[in-house]
């Protein structure tokens, strides 16, 4: 019973922890202004102070979206292996305004997605069952459109692969 009241508590945060916590965060990994926010929020702080902190995080550039951005979305274009639509979909989650997003999304060429598609495509059509290839290769759309790769860049990868999906 201590327990659940001591969860249900809120301890109160002063500004000066709230800007001590916040800027050691910040320090350790990029964040977004969104998670930042999200935490202040979460403390109690009204949003004058909010205003106040962000401003300072803003200026001293513990915080700046578009650099969290870059970040972001090379490293889940690299390690997650994801498509332009879900680090769209993840980048709005966290806060990150569309015109900062799309603004970095713009440089990247289609090439680069289809760079990472095609070996995606290559190594899902070998464990893809179905009782033709067209049953397959809905299988794969749905695959590749999960990890958020446009359908035009989904049928340019399977069209080339004629020749390794008949092995």
């Amino acid at each position: 019973m201590k327990t659940l009241l001591m969860m249900n508590e809120k301890k109160e945060i002063t500004e000066k922890e709230a800007w001590n916590k916040l800027s050691a965060l910040c320090a350790k990994a990029e964040h977004c202004s969104g998670e930042m926010v999200r935490k202040m929020s979460l403390w109690g702080l009204d949003s004058t102070v909010q205003e106040r902190i962000m401003d300072r995080l803003i200026a001293g550039k513990y915080v700046d979206d578009e650099r969290y951005t870059r970040a972001f979305v090379n490293d889940k274009m690299t390690y997650n292996q994801w498509g332009r639509l879900k680090i769209e979909q993840a980048l709005y989650q966290k806060g990150v305004s569309k015109d900062v997003s799309n603004r970095v999304l713009d440089e990247i060429p289609d090439e680069d997605y289809i760079a990472i598609l095609r070996p995606l495509i290559q190594r899902k059509w070998k464990t893809v069952t179905g009782r033709n290839d067209y049953e397959r290769s809905m299988k794969l759309i749905r695959f590749a459109m999960g990890r958020g790769f446009d359908i035009e860049q989904i049928k340019q990868c399977i069209d080339q692969a004629d020749d390794w999906m008949n092995d």
